[in-house]
C-alpha cells in the first residue's frame, strides 16, 4: 500500500509538473504581447508628439503661421505707407501727371527736363552744400559735447537735459525762435546795434540766410546725436585711457588715439544719418526763408522744389517724382559712400 501511494503522489506530481510548465510557456507569450501593446503604445504616443500625427501638424501650422500674424500689422503700415507711395512715385516719374489728371507714359522726358532747369541746379546746390557744411559739424561737435558731460560731476544731468532739448522741441517752434532772433529787428540785431556795429541781414542775403539755416540744423541736432556718442562711449574701456597716460599722452593725444578709434564705427553712423538728413532739408530752410526759397529763390532745396512742383491744383506729380527719385538716388549713394570709406579704413 505505502509502494501504491507513493506511485500515486509521484504520478501526480509528474502531471502537475508538465502541466505547470506548460502553462507557464503558454503565459511567456500573453506578457510579451501585452509588453509589446504598451510599447507599441509609447511608439504611437511618441510619433504624435513627434508631429506625426493631428496634433502635430497643428502646431506645425502655428509654428509657421504665428510669426507672420506678428508682424501683419508692421508689414501693412510698411506696406501701404512706404513701398506703395515708393513705387507709385517711381512710375509717375515716367508720365506727365497732374494734380486731379491721370497722365501718360512719357520716358525719360521729365529727366531731361532736369538738365535744363536751373531751379533743380540751384536745388542740387544747396543741398550739396549743405551736407558738405552739416555733416562734419554733428559728427564732430556732438562728440566733443558728449565728452564733455560724461564726466560725473554735481549738476551734470542739468547740462545733459538742457543739450537734449532742442531734440524734442517742435522743428516749426525753433524755426519761429531763430527767425525773430535773426530777424532785422529781432535780438541778435539789437544787440549789435546795442555794441555800435551794423544790422546784418540774416534774412535777407542770399547766403547768410542758408547758413543761418545750416547753424539751427546743427544746433537742434546736436544733442540726438550725443546720446549716440554717450552710448559708445560707455563702452570704451577705461584702461586704455589710463595705460595712455602712463605712457605720457595729453588730453588731446588720448582723444586722437584713444577715443577716436573707439567711437570710428558710431562716427560712421552718425555720418550716414546726418548726411541723408541734411541732403533731404526742408523746414529750417523753408520756415526762414519762406515758401519762395529765399531772395529769388536762390536758397530752394531740393525737397523744397518738390513741394513747389508737385502741389496745388496745378502742380506736376510726374516732374516732382523725378525729382525725388533724383534725391533718392543721391541719398542712396551718400550712404554708399560713406560705408565704403568705412571699409578702406578697416582695411
Amino acid at each position: 500500500m505505502k509502494s501504491q501511494g507513493a506511485a500515486a503522489a509521484a504520478t501526480a506530481g509528474t502531471g502537475a509538473g508538465p502541466a505547470t510548465a506548460r502553462g507557464r510557456r503558454t503565459g511567456a507569450p500573453g506578457g510579451a504581447g501585452k509588453r509589446g501593446d504598451r510599447g507599441g503604445a509609447r511608439g504611437t504616443a511618441g510619433n504624435g508628439s513627434n508631429g506625426q500625427g493631428p496634433a502635430g501638424r497643428r502646431v506645425r501650422r502655428q509654428l509657421v503661421t504665428s510669426p507672420w500674424l506678428f508682424a501683419a500689422p508692421g508689414l501693412a503700415i510698411v506696406g501701404v505707407f512706404i513701398l506703395y507711395p515708393f513705387v507709385s512715385t517711381v512710375v509717375n516719374s515716367f508720365t506727365d501727371k497732374r494734380q486731379l489728371i491721370e497722365g501718360k507714359y512719357v520716358g525719360l522726358a521729365n529727366f531731361r527736363e532736369l538738365l535744363h532747369d536751373d531751379m533743380f541746379w540751384i536745388g542740387l546746390r544747396n543741398s550739396t552744400l549743405y551736407v558738405l557744411v552739416v555733416v562734419p559739424a554733428l559728427v564732430v561737435l556732438p562728440l566733443l559735447l558728449a565728452l564733455l558731460v560724461q564726466k560725473q560731476i554735481p549738476g551734470i544731468t542739468f547740462f545733459r537735459s538742457a543739450f537734449y532739448t532742442p531734440v524734442v522741441a517742435s522743428i516749426v517752434v525753433v524755426g519761429l525762435i531763430w527767425v525773430w532772433m535773426l530777424d532785422e529787428r529781432g535780438l541778435v540785431n539789437a544787440v549789435l546795434e546795442a555794441v555800435g556795429a551794423d544790422k546784418v541781414g540774416f534774412l535777407s542775403d542770399q547766403w547768410l540766410l542758408l547758413f543761418s539755416a545750416m547753424a539751427v540744423t546743427v544746433w537742434k541736432g546736436l544733442g540726438y546725436y550725443m546720446i549716440i556718442y554717450l552710448a559708445a562711449l560707455a563702452n570704451v574701456p577705461r584702461e586704455l585711457h589710463e595705460a595712455a597716460a602712463v605712457d605720457g599722452a595729453g588730453p588731446v593725444r588720448r582723444f586722437l588715439s584713444v577715443t577716436v578709434p573707439a567711437v570710428r564705427s558710431t562716427m560712421v553712423l552718425v555720418a550716414a544719418l546726418s548726411s541723408v538728413a541734411a541732403f533731404k532739408v526742408f523746414s529750417e530752410v523753408y520756415l526762414m526763408a519762406g515758401p519762395t526759397g529765399g531772395p529769388a529763390g536762390e536758397d530752394t532745396t531740393l525737397v523744397m522744389l518738390v513741394q513747389r512742383t508737385g502741389t496745388g491744383l496745378t502742380g506736376r506729380v510726374g516732374y516732382a517724382s523725378a525729382i525725388s527719385v533724383v534725391i533718392f538716388v543721391v541719398t542712396v549713394a551718400l550712404m554708399l559712400l560713406v560705408l565704403r570709406a568705412d571699409r578702406k579704413e578697416d582695411a
